[in-house]
């Protein structure tokens, strides 16, 4: 989200069902009073407008980043009318953070299952969605955003590598909670591998692990030489 939101033309929404999966599911979040109040939580009329709006204001492009696990009792069909970015982690590097903030996650929470369902409906549909995956992306930001930027008809800037430290103005309420470490970064870290994995953790990463590999089958890929020529 915060590198597309460097490009001049594009608008940035963060999570803009967040308020309506809290309804839907009574889900005990960080913060979940403070979302509540502060967000429309009818989803069909959250993304009815969002959709509106692009129609008839279709410049900035509009970056919509949702949550897979927040598309729950909503028609899903405006999916058919925008173009999907999937963004996966490998769940041995995302599960120990996730439990940070939600101790009893469960496969739900990851949205791995969902992703990969969307994933299938929307190829039987021909509109495939992008998938990037985080350890890919980390080992080569500007390979990876070029490539994602060719897939959704985005022009590539070098400045999408890099950000200003700090909220920025499009967090969501929640940002408290969960955006500590993105808000002190400047640009994507190099990747490193997480030593260690929690025991306990292990019968949900024997659940997750089969929906993401499925997904990283189709993900972009780091280039293999390994060229850095746009690194910031």
């Amino acid at each position: 989200m915060y590198s597309f939101a460097q490009l001049d033309r594009v608008g940035v929404v963060d999570e803009p069902l967040y308020g309506h999966y809290l309804r839907v599911t009574g889900a005990d979040h960080p913060g979940r009073g403070d979302v509540i109040a502060a967000m429309n939580c009818d989803g069909e009329e959250v993304m009815r407008q969002l959709l509106l709006r692009q129609r008839t204001h279709p410049s900035p492009r509009l970056f919509l980043k949702h949550m897979a696990h927040h598309l729950v009792d909503i028609d899903t069909s405006f999916l058919e009318h925008t173009t999907n970015v999937l963004l996966i982690r490998d769940p041995r590097e995302m599960l120990p953070s996730l439990t940070v903030q939600l101790p009893d996650a469960g496969l739900d929470d990851t949205g791995l299952e969902r992703q990969w369902r969307l994933f299938e409906q929307l190829r039987s549909l021909g509109r495939t969605p992008v998938v990037v995956d985080s350890r890919e992306l980390l080992l080569d930001p500007p390979g990876v955003l070029r490539a994602l930027c060719r897939r959704v008809g985005v022009d590539y800037a070098r400045g999408m590598l890099s950000w200003p430290a700090g909220p920025r103005p499009e967090d969501g309420v929640w940002a408290p909670h969960w955006y500590e470490a993105v808000h002190r970064s400047r640009g994507f870290h190099p990747y490193r591998p997480k030593s260690g994995f929690p025991p306990h953790l292990g019968a949900l990463l024997d659940e997750c692990e089969p929906w993401y590999l499925r997904l990283y089958e189709h993900a972009l890929r780091a280039r293999p030489d390994g060229d850095k020529s746009d690194s910031y």
